[in-house]
Formats: C-alpha cells, structure tokens, sequence
C-alpha cells in the first residue's frame, strides 16, 4: 500500500542539515531546513490518513476484503499521528522554556 514511516532518515537529514554550534566564520551546511522537514512530516502523516480513510471507505463499501491491508493502513497513520502529537507537544515544551528564560 505505502511505504512505513521512516523516522530514521528525517532525524538524520534534520541533524545533518545545520549545525547548532557553528562558529561565526564557518559557512552553514547546505540541506533541508527545520521548517522544510516537518511540513513533509505533515504531509507525510496527512497523506496516511487518507490512505487510511479511503482503506476503511472501501471496506465499507466492498470494493476489498483485505482487512489486514486496512488495519495495517490505520495503524500505520495512527502511530505516525501520535508521533506527530508528540512533536508538537515537544516543540510548546521548548517554547514555553524559552519564553520563561530572563535575559
């Protein structure tokens, strides 16, 4: 149906694409920015519910009989949506720790 999250690979492109310690002098490294990974993981998460959805509509509708292709297709878009959740919250998190340091 699709291919499984690959979280790996986002967490390594996110590393790899700047440097939090980089010196004044020292040019940034060239990739994919923060803002541009996590809309893909947005789209990426989207793109799985409706998977998802449409799995379940035909089911429903008897167009398949495949209800492991289904289950796996909403589990599939469930996890990546709760991963995503917990991103977010991660993300108040550090912006409530940040508003809350005195300069």
């Amino acid at each position: 149906m699709s291919n499984p999250i690959n979280i790996t690979n986002q967490v390594q492109s996110l590393a790899s694409s700047r440097s939090l310690l980089q010196t004044p002098g020292q040019q940034p490294v060239e990739g994919k920015d923060f803002k541009s990974i996590l809309l893909d993981s947005l789209n990426e998460v989207n793109r799985l519910q409706g998977e998802a959805d449409a799995g379940v509509q035909k089911l429903l509708t008897g167009e398949t009989n495949n209800v492991a292709e289904v289950l796996a297709a909403a589990n599939k878009a469930g996890i990546a949506f709760d991963l995503l959740m917990e991103v977010r919250n991660k993300l108040s998190d550090a912006y409530d720790e940040i508003k809350q340091m005195r300069v």
